[in-house]
């Protein structure tokens, strides 16, 4: 398993602070953050899931 840096759905600090709220609403939405670098990413939903690409680390998919 990867340790975040960033929390993928606020963007904060995956070490400072509670994340039990986004990890909890991360359950039915795609992230908006990259983890790796903070950045806001392009996200894309369709009925078979979702793919999020920052312009740095790539794509990822559900």
């Amino acid at each position: 398993m990867t340790l975040l840096v960033y929390c993928d759905r606020c963007g904060q600090a995956a070490a400072v602070g509670d994340h039990a709220a986004c990890a909890a609403a991360r359950e039915l939405e795609p992230p908006r953050f990259c983890p790796d670098c903070r950045r806001r990413m392009k996200v894309q939903v369709v009925p078979a899931g979702w793919t999020a690409t920052c312009v740095e680390h790539g794509i990822r998919r559900s």
